[in-house]
């Protein structure tokens, strides 16, 4: 293999590639041997056909995959010869005019990872915001829990059923004075004013009592999820067969039974435990900013243009997926192009902290331990549905791209941790109004990964428009390991869940944003 350097500006490597049409055959020639004893064809007995009618059998795909592993096998090489660690997945490219028969001339185009500074890890300062549990967040947490726990019991004889009641029907659905399929239906129960049927529908039943009967005329949404009915008029022929209120609820042992418990205190220190969990979250959050702010004022290097342009758009496509579901989307959207900028900085910072994370935690022996890894491959694999369980870990086990992403957040968690251990700490108690009062106060700022609200940053200063939210991420540039990527294929499908039976007059379900 003949190997020509082509371009060498910056972290941007250029090479051309000769690989001999000699190798190739040769490579052919192996082919034709493997699979040689399981070639059957008439007049000859098994693994007894000669090589040169099964090369003209099967040629063009033994040629094919011959001149494919050539080519991986020499990029490799070329990667190992010179030590080159590539940022993404290099562009490959056989040459338009290649014959067979010829020597393959390949071009290879690639960046590689930069040469990071040695860390400076040492004289880190962070202040630990702690938050004592509330008892009055305990009990409102209690309320809460009983709106969703709310019991009901039947009304007295003639009440009129209001908002917050609920009521039993029975219904037949028509669209154009016919039944449609789906439409029909007994002892449904709905509360009044909660907005589970589409619109008109619960308002419609105000004032009824059991043993009404009543003509609903409503109107399809036109997102309805059934083609047949959307934007549709509608009635509906109902009979309320129950009224029922809402009983009092008391926050006594007996509610606590009600949901697997004890008793009330078991319940309420269970309320406190996950209060303290989140409460420790807001703290760890607000130290992880701060601490990558400080590793951000202390290191600037170059970067990759294509990891930057890779976390940019994926920045962008959250922001406009997150739009798309504003009151204004156009409004959103408008405002998204006209912050760009920043957010390209934001995808330079985050490349940035994740090469950095990865060298803290290279050069201090931290790694992912295979039985982690293992829980981090169920733990994702039980979001499928059984049947689709095996495949997704075969996936993850097969895709180097997957498992580097999967590895990731708890690969950076672990680097994070180790520089917490490094620094000096310093500690002050406050409420909680002043912890996420001192986050919010980070508006205006442009933050790293994982340490602002939305995109792990804090978003420009411009307020015209509310900015679509997204989950905090947790990983910079998931750029954490350090292996060069290979290309990403797509992940096994995850299988859809079984929907519960919906009836025809409940309102479609509101569009979920992913994280």
């Amino acid at each position: 293999m003949k190997t020509v350097e082509t371009e060498n500006e910056g972290l941007k490597r250029a090479y051309k590639l000769i690989i001999p049409a000699k190798d190739i055959d040769a490579r052919v020639d192996g082919e034709v041997k493997r699979i040689a004893p399981t070639v059957r064809m008439p007049g000859f007995r098994p693994g007894k056909v000669p090589p040169n009618l099964i090369r003209k059998m099967h040629g063009e795909a033994l040629m094919r995959d011959a001149l494919n592993t050539a080519v991986q096998d020499s990029v490799q090489q070329l990667l190992d010869d010179k030590k080159l660690r590539p940022a993404m997945q290099p562009e490959v490219e056989l040459d338009e005019d290649y014959e067979t028969g010829k020597d393959a001339e390949i071009n290879i185009r690639l960046e590689t990872l930069p040469d990071v500074p040695t860390p400076k890890i040492e004289g880190l300062k962070l202040e630990r915001l702690t938050v004592e549990a509330d008892e009055k967040a305990v009990d409102d947490q209690l309320k809460q829990l009983a709106q969703s726990q709310t019991r009901y019991e039947d009304a007295k004889k003639g009440h009129k059923a209001a908002n917050g009641d609920q009521v039993v029907i029975d219904f037949v659905g028509k669209v154009d004075d016919v039944a449609f399929e789906g439409g029909t239906g007994e002892g449904m129960a709905v509360v009044l004013g909660s907005g589970q049927l589409i619109p008109g529908f619960e308002d419609q039943m105000v004032g009824l009592k059991v043993g009404d009967e009543k003509q609903l005329n409503v109107t399809f949404p036109a997102d309805y999820q059934a083609e047949n009915l959307k934007g549709k008029p509608a009635t509906f022929d109902v009979k309320v067969t129950a009224v029922k209120t809402a009983a009092e609820t008391k926050f006594d042992d007996e509610f606590a039974k009600q949901l697997g418990l004890n008793d009330l205190e078991q319940l309420k220190s269970l309320l406190r435990d996950q209060q303290q969990q989140e409460l420790n979250g807001l703290t760890r959050t607000h130290m992880k900013r701060r601490l990558l702010d400080q590793l951000a004022a202390d290191h600037d290097f170059e970067v990759p243009p294509s990891m930057v342009e890779a976390e940019y758009a994926n920045i962008m496509a959250q922001l406009r997926h997150e739009a798309s579901h504003e009151a204004d989307p156009e409004a959103a959207l408008k405002e998204i192009e006209a912050d760009a900028d920043d957010y390209r900085n934001i995808a330079v910072r985050r490349v940035r902290l994740g090469l950095l994370l990865s060298e803290i935690g290279a050069a201090n022996g931290i790694e992912v331990s295979q039985q982690e890894m293992n829980r981090l491959i169920g733990q994702a694999a039980a979001q499928y549905q059984p049947k689709d369980r095996e495949a997704f870990v075969r996936y993850v086990q097969q895709n180097a791209m997957a498992a580097a992403q999967l590895r990731a957040p708890l690969y950076e968690d672990k680097v994070v941790d180790f520089l917490f251990s490094k620094a000096k700490i310093s500690e002050r108690t406050v409420s909680r109004d002043v912890l996420e009062a001192d986050l919010e106060s980070e508006e205006g700022h442009v933050h790293g990964p994982g340490c602002g609200h939305d995109l792990g940053e804090a978003k420009p200063t411009k307020k015209a428009a509310k900015k679509p939210g997204a989950k905090k991420a947790e990983v910079p540039a998931k750029a954490a390991a350090k292996a060069p990527a290979v290309k990403k294929e797509s992940a096994p499908a995850k299988a859809e869940k079984a929907e519960p039976k919906k009836t025809p007059a409940k309102k479609p379900a509101a569009k979920k944003t992913k994280a």
